[in-house]
């Protein structure tokens, strides 16, 4: 697992994540493995947690696409939608997956995702439910470590980049799947009218 946060402050939108990546019970050290937990699609910076595999499967889904906007719910939604449809027809590999807790009419992605662009941050549940959130968002084995930190400090006088960078810090203090650098971005680096895939 992982923790991938964002979050929005007066004029500064930031995602932030941790570096560390495991295999099973062995962690890879940072300067041997770089991992993409944030990636540039189209407009936006886009984050998972959970499978790994699920960056293989984004690289390949999004290949040859030219124009990926992820600017709104409807479009994010949309975008799932094509994504789980492939998943059943193109990649034969990948099984449905069904709550442990109870069953549900609805598929199981198993993994979250964190999008955030020029219009705002979005979280994608692994029911494909869009939620945009106005102020922070965590996602992970770390996110309820990282969230009391987002609650207990953003109404500081710490600007967005460093209330985020101190929640992924809280979740590597207190979660053992987290840990490494912290990996940080804003939405300010992201030009408008981008082309997918950069």
């Amino acid at each position: 697992m992982s923790i991938v946060l964002a979050v929005k402050k007066d004029d500064q939108l930031v995602i932030a994540a941790d570096s560390q990546i495991s295999f099973g019970g062995a962690r890879i050290p940072y300067a041997n493995l770089r991992p993409k937990k944030i990636r540039r699609l189209g407009d936006s910076f886009f984050a998972s947690t959970g499978w790994g595999l699920y960056d293989d499967i984004i690289d390949d889904f999004v290949a040859g696409k030219e124009d990926i906007r992820l600017l709104d719910s409807r479009s994010i939604f949309r975008f799932f939608l094509g994504l789980w449809k492939e998943l059943h027809e193109r990649y034969s590999f990948v099984n449905d997956q069904c709550g442990e807790e109870k069953e549900s009419p609805f598929g199981d992605l198993d993994s979250s995702f964190l999008i955030v662009n020029h219009s705002g941050l979005y979280q994608v549940g692994s029911d494909m439910s869009v939620t945009r959130f106005n102020q922070y968002y965590a996602i992970g084995s770390g996110g309820d470590y990282a969230l009391g930190a987002l609650h207990s400090l953003y109404d500081s006088a710490l600007c967005a980049a460093d209330i985020a960078r101190r929640g992924v810090e809280a979740a590597i203090a207190f979660d053992t799947k987290c840990g490494g650098d912290v990996l940080l971005h804003a939405v300010s680096e992201l030009p408008i009218g981008e082309s997918a895939g950069s």
